[in-house]
């Protein structure tokens, strides 16, 4: 059964170049704004007991669709459904009262959670015991620093064990100490088989909170689907925002360029294989597998040595092959028109997450004169769990005294 359901949802809002545009507006019955979408063609449902996380760039539109799901705003189109009582914790100090003391604060959020006064007063301790705001909760919360307004905010959307928790960034603004009481808390409350919605720059707390993940680009959703993916894929949009796309011919047209004249060896092709030999398009990390050239001598007498590069763009090198100092790779001297095949194994792929190209070359005996090189089409490596760019093959041990 769904506790959440969007369906279509769209968010606009109208911009005025001058203030007094909104009242001539209204004076003169004709438009005097433009319309901003912030949200468009939002649809996705979560399942009863399941945790959805919201990424994406700032000014994506993550905190406006927070609001629409706790009803701060209205949606411009389309439905959402929620069944059951929600409490959320969205910008800082949003529901309270900044006049108020701390304590009265917690019943005026609780009420208008719908909590009975008895509860309430049964549950008031908890919440000041989790906030650890003793010393500070008959001050006023005009008062309180950002840290101070978030425990008090989270104590009390959490204590009232809502049906539906959530959660808009408001984690990052507290402390080492209590951003751990919280994530023990979020934790029990998916134990409870609650349902949270949690948007967070910090894709750690995404990836291990969340069972799904929603990654909203420009407004619109990019993509929907296993939290440990989607953060994946997100995290390596964010550590390079060069993302290559070109096809493999557009890839090797600056080969032409090359005179023939200095060509020895043309490389016919570059591929990727997995270690049975067979042409892959993806890889796991930690995966072996194989790259290859397919090269042609065009004279007689010719010395070759070969080498591979991952490229993550035609700028970066990730890492280099090359057989110049390898014995057990022939060199030459080759004859014209042989056909010469060159594999490399490379063992346990340390990306985590992202695309490469395969580079392939031939070069003469000084290694300063490479004949030709050429790219393979893109392998995606598929993401794999954890955080960081890069993951090593490693061993673990433990000894108890």
């Amino acid at each position: 059964m769904h506790s959440i359901s969007v369906a279509n949802v769209h968010k606009e809002f109208r911009i005025y170049d001058r203030p007094q545009d909104r009242l001539l507006e209204l004076l003169l019955r004709q438009p005097r704004h433009r319309m901003f979408h912030v949200l468009q063609d939002i649809s996705f449902d979560v399942l009863e007991g399941k945790s959805l996380g919201i990424v994406g760039d700032n000014g994506a539109g993550k905190s406006t669709l927070m609001k629409l799901l706790v009803g701060t705003l209205e949606p411009s189109g389309g439905q959402i459904a929620i069944r059951g009582q929600v409490a959320a914790l969205l910008e800082l100090g949003a529901g309270f009262h900044p006049e108020f003391t701390g304590r009265r604060n917690i019943h005026l959020n609780a009420s208008l959670l719908g909590v009975p006064d008895d509860d309430i007063d049964a549950m008031e301790n908890d919440i000041i015991e989790f906030s650890e705001l003793r010393d500070f909760i008959d001050r006023p919360v005009k008062t309180y620093s950002s840290g101070m307004y978030v425990r008090l905010a989270f104590s009390i959307a959490t204590m009232v064990r809502p049906d539906v928790l959530v959660i808009d960034e408001a984690l990052s603004v507290g402390d080492i100490a209590f951003q751990k009481k919280c994530v023990q808390r979020m934790n029990e409350f998916r134990a409870q088989n609650k349902t949270m919605v949690f948007c967070s720059h910090s894709m750690y707390h995404v990836q291990e909170l969340c069972d799904t993940a929603i990654w909203l680009e420009q407004g619109k959703i990019r993509e929907i689907g296993k939290s440990d993916e989607i953060v994946a894929r997100y995290e390596d949009h964010c550590n390079s925002r060069r993302v290559y796309t070109q096809g493999e011919a557009q890839a090797n047209s600056h080969q032409a360029e090359t005179p023939d004249a200095v060509k020895d060896c043309r490389i016919l092709q570059t591929l990727v294989r997995n270690v049975d030999g067979e042409l892959i398009d993806s890889i796991d990390p930690l995966q072996d597998f194989v790259m290859e050239l397919q090269a042609e001598i065009l004279n007689d007498d010719v010395t070759c040595y070969f080498g591979f590069a991952l490229m993550k763009d035609l700028e970066e090198v990730m890492s280099s092959y090359l057989a110049i100092d390898r014995p057990e790779v022939e060199h030459g001297p080759f004859r014209k028109g042989e056909k010469i095949t060159v594999q490399v194994r490379v063992e346990a792929m340390a990306m985590r997450v992202g695309k490469f190209h395969v580079l392939s070359g031939a070069a003469d005996a000084s290694g300063l004169l490479w004949y030709e090189t050429r790219l393979s089409k893109e392998i995606n490596v598929n993401p794999g769990k954890g955080w960081g760019t890069l993951v090593m093959r490693s061993s673990w041990s433990m000894q108890r005294d």
